[in-house]
């Protein structure tokens, strides 16, 4: 039976998420997408469970004037289809429709509601453009995606399940008082206008605070984590206690926010009570009043009595749900601020795969920046032939990063284009186009995963002797054979830790050029490709580099020239503008900033400018 409820909403949708609306109910309503028959079903059961419970207190009021007027010997006789049919629906009804509502509550929407949510958020996510990921912490990130995504859950099922219940139920209440006085009515209603104001308010102020609370525990969090992100930076200077101080502030500032709550909820939850005791005296003192004029029965008062009592009760429950409800809307406004962020760089509407023949690269006309009003490059042309070998230098600031960055498509052109054997790369799907470029970073960045899970991400469909040959022809393969785990893992099993961080940087970057070698895709960028390694290492691994490069087009950045002075051609960059070009002999012969640059050298790499 739970099986099936838990069937009822698919966790993991198939369909491509799309841009989240940046309004509230447009927001919750495009994460509620495929839930609405379980909510549906929730709400009805809700209002029958809130409308049954009130004829409860109505059945209670006539057994009671039953019993002050009836013949205890023809009771049964006379009203003994009634009693039974009350009796079913205690024994039997009522606890099938709750049966029912928990089912569709736990069973359905708890667990299922949110990770429809995350999933959908982190497939969103997963495509926005490096600049989004760099303009903010990845902990705040990831603690926004699972803080809203409860949060939406609550506000939504809140406001379908525990709104409804209160509203069916209150106006159930009045008119069943109302069928025995309507001056009856006088206190609920008067209290109701009373508690309504109450809730006017404290709640809009509950809902600031809990919006500036959201933001706060993120930013904490993201500190936090940041902080264990980049320990070894945080040991390496001693700052142990000016990373406490760092996440303190972020802490005191959470804090803060936590007492205005409490500072709210207090003030709330004594007038709460205040008004609710005056409501119980009220409806106790008209009863009796009407009673003593006759024109109510005992039952009646047992009725008005009892509902007050339950509804003195019920208040203090209402009030928090309400808080609850403001405060998850509180954090679901945070969240939706990173959330429904639109994508910077996105796929065209008509994109088709990049189809590789030659490899043929060219930037026609280049122009991009970073936001300023100067350009990072400016009209740019460069003409890269198929399968030829080609190295970038420059200072540092020069452009070269830029350039494969743009190649790369993790930023949009301002002007010009971006040819791969004659096709647009905006016009071309971001998947394929990446996936025809093998790039080894000098920030090599492994997943915290096995050494096995990481080489085989350049081609997840690879054997275990590929991926053992890729690891051997990046001299990777002896040290891997040695490496183990806190947890006993060994060799390809063992785990390298949070961005590889278990393993040296020699280490990161030899299983980084592993995975490319087995992704053996047609365009291979190399930047900085070796600059991790030591000098025997680096000797055996460029002859590895060498046979790579045979058949692909490459563009290869090295600090190091003497790395690169081998190239089919070097292109020498400054100020976003190609200012030389021609091989290494070339070069140095015209006496230009290469030539600088080479006689200027320190232990091989460039130096600092004269």
């Amino acid at each position: 039976m739970f099986r099936f409820f838990e069937n009822l909403i698919k966790p993991f949708p198939s369909t491509v998420p799309t841009q989240p609306p940046n309004r509230l109910l447009a927001f919750c309503r495009h994460y509620t997408r495929g839930m609405e028959a379980p909510l549906i079903l929730m709400t009805i059961l809700t209002a029958a469970l809130a409308i049954l419970e009130v004829a409860l207190f109505g059945f209670l009021g006539e057994l009671v004037d039953w019993l002050s007027v009836k013949n205890p010997e023809t009771l049964l006789q006379e009203e003994g289809a009634t009693l039974l049919g009350m009796g079913f629906l205690l024994l039997v009804g009522l606890p099938l429709i709750v049966l029912l509502h928990a089912a569709i509550v736990h069973q359905a929407l708890l667990g299922n509601f949110p990770m429809q949510i995350r999933w959908m958020a982190h497939r969103y996510l997963l495509r926005q453009s490096m600049s989004f990921y760099q303009n903010d912490f990845a902990g705040r990130i990831a603690t926004k995606v699972m803080q809203t995504s409860l949060a939406v859950r609550e506000a939504v099922m809140k406001l379908l399940d525990v709104m409804v219940y209160v509203v069916i139920y209150f106006a159930a209440m009045l008119v069943l008082i109302a069928q025995a006085d309507l001056r009856l009515m006088l206190p609920l209603v008067v209290w109701l206008m009373l508690y309504a104001c109450l809730q006017y308010y404290f709640i809009p102020k509950l809902k600031k605070v809990a919006t500036r609370q959201a933001d706060a525990r993120s930013s904490m969090t993201g500190r936090i984590v940041d902080s264990y992100t980049n320990i070894a930076t945080v040991k390496l200077f001693s700052h142990s206690k000016r990373e406490s101080d760092y996440a303190k502030e972020s802490m005191d500032e959470f804090l803060g926010t936590v007492y205005q709550q409490m500072r709210l909820a207090t003030g709330l939850n004594a007038s709460v009570h205040a008004l609710n005791y005056a409501l119980v005296f009220s409806v106790t003192a008209m009863s009796i009043w009407l009673w003593m004029e006759s024109a109510i029965t005992v039952g009646a008062i047992a009725i008005a009595v009892s509902l007050s009592l339950r509804l003195n009760g019920m208040a203090q429950w209402i009030m928090w749900e309400v808080s609850a409800l403001f405060e998850n809307i509180g954090t679901v406004n945070d969240g939706m601020t990173t959330l429904s962020q639109p994508l910077e760089v996105t796929d065209a509407p008509d994109a088709k795969d990049l189809l590789v023949t030659n490899g043929e690269l060219r930037f026609d006309q280049v122009c991009f920046h970073y936001g300023q009003q100067g350009g990072v490059i400016d009209d740019l042309n460069l003409h890269i032939k198929p399968g030829e070998k080609v190295g970038l230098v420059g200072r540092s600031g020069a452009g070269k990063s830029t350039l494969v960055n743009l190649l790369l498509r993790f930023h949009d052109l301002a002007e010009g284009r971006v040819l791969i054997d004659g096709q647009d790369i905006k016009t071309v799907t971001q998947d394929s186009l990446r996936a025809q470029i093998g790039m080894v970073s000098q920030d090599t960045s492994l997943l915290h995963r096995s050494v096995r899970d990481n080489i085989l991400y350049g081609h997840p469909d690879a054997t275990e002797e590929q991926m053992i040959a890729a690891a051997k022809f990046a001299e990777a393969h002896e040290f891997i054979q040695g490496l183990t785990d806190a947890e006993g893992r060994t060799g390809y099993d063992a785990q390298v830790g949070e961005r590889g961080v278990k393993l040296s940087g020699g280490q990161r970057q030899r299983i980084a050029i592993a995975r490319v070698l087995l992704k053996n895709a047609a365009i291979l960028l190399l930047d900085e490709a070796t600059s991790a390694l030591d000098s025997e290492i680096e000797a055996a691994i460029q002859h590895s580099l060498t046979k790579l490069m045979e058949g692909k087009t490459v563009i290869a950045i090295a600090h190091r020239l003497s790395t690169i002075a081998a190239m089919d051609r070097l292109i020498v960059l400054d100020d976003g503008n190609v200012v030389e070009q021609g091989t290494h002999q070339e070069l140095v012969a015209s006496g230009g900033i290469y030539a600088q640059l080479w006689a200027h050298q320190s232990g091989g790499f460039i130096g600092v400018e004269a």
